[in-house]
């Protein structure tokens, strides 16, 4: 008997023939899942331009979008992706725009050895890995392989899901975060008190769990490892791995709790998207469930010191 989680190329090989349209920009209001990660790649977009990056590589390249919206606008870009079907997709998304698709290949960022090849050319200005951090063992393993992919001064923009959007959801996730993170060390006897208390209050049957992807047998997302990070500890993860000059990108904004949309599905989608536009400073760290650390790879890298 064991509780080890279904591999997460499962749950990403079952989604990838729909997962370009989370970029769909005609799907914005009307399409059935919000369009966060349309607004990811703008953000994306902009700050690589800004930055004047020429070669980048993507951890986890997924069907392919952000690396063709790069590509189109004169970056050389890589990238790897241990789901198969997700590197198929991307491979043919650069054929199609007459990009080399061997420049995306399989590779699993907890293992250099299967990615190292890449840096036969010299180390990228710039790395983005979006959707990877949710899905790995240890955080500071993988930060480091980041690390060495990148030039000194070369910048990494990298996601994750915010667990501080817990406290504005007011369901289960607001009853973890506080019994587990805030109080997990509390005497169990007043967790207790505070459990019986707050119950009641929350909507503990919401979100349903997403234990297969719909209409086959593979792995759902909350079946697969999905973690969350606290944006107030992500900083030291950066710095003690050898980078510098974060700044945090907040994005997929909810101008209310999730399970509010239902009231006025459109009037929820339309204030979200604003908030898109007009970014609210520090209240992205309560609304928005997921965000980006932008940072700068240090000259002397610990990363590179360690025995």
């Amino acid at each position: 008997m064991t509780d080890k989680k279904p591999r997460v190329e499962e749950f990403y090989d079952a989604v990838a023939a729909d997962y370009a349209e989370q970029y769909r920009r005609d799907l914005l209001v009307t399409g059935a899942e919000y369009p966060s990660n349309y607004f990811r790649l703008q953000i994306l977009l902009n700050a690589f331009l800004s930055k004047g990056l020429k070669r980048v590589i993507e951890v986890g390249v997924g069907e392919g979008t952000p690396l063709a919206t790069l590509a189109s606008a004169g970056i050389e870009v890589w990238g790897f992706d241990i789901a198969e079907k997700m590197v198929e997709a991307s491979k043919a998304r650069l054929k199609e725009i007459d990009r080399d698709p061997d420049h995306i290949f399989w590779g699993d960022i907890q293992d250099p050895v299967t990615y190292v090849h890449c840096l036969r050319e010299g180390a990228f200005d710039g790395l983005m890995a979006m959707g990877v951090m949710p899905h790995v063992e240890n955080d500071d393993q993988v930060i480091r392989n980041m690390a060495t992919l990148v030039r000194e001064d070369g910048s990494v923009f990298i996601e994750f899901r915010n667990k501080l959007f817990s406290l504005f959801t007011f369901n289960r996730y607001t009853y973890e975060f506080i019994m587990d993170d805030l109080l997990g060390d509390v005497d169990p006897a007043v967790r207790e008190v505070v459990s019986a208390a707050i119950k009641p209050r929350l909507a503990m049957d919401v979100p349903p769990a997403r234990e297969k992807v719909e209409g086959t047998d593979a792995a759902g997302y909350d079946a697969i490892l999905s973690k969350f990070h606290n944006p107030l500890e992500v900083p030291e993860l950066f710095t003690r791995n050898g980078f510098t000059d974060l700044k945090f990108h907040w994005y997929h904004y909810h101008p209310a709790p999730p399970m509010l949309e239902k009231e006025n599905p459109e009037a929820f989608r339309r204030a979200g998207i604003r908030l898109e536009h007009e970014p609210s400073g520090w209240r992205g760290m309560f609304l928005c469930s997921a965000f980006v650390v932008e940072a700068v790879k240090v000259a002397d890298n610990p990363a590179h010191n360690q025995s």
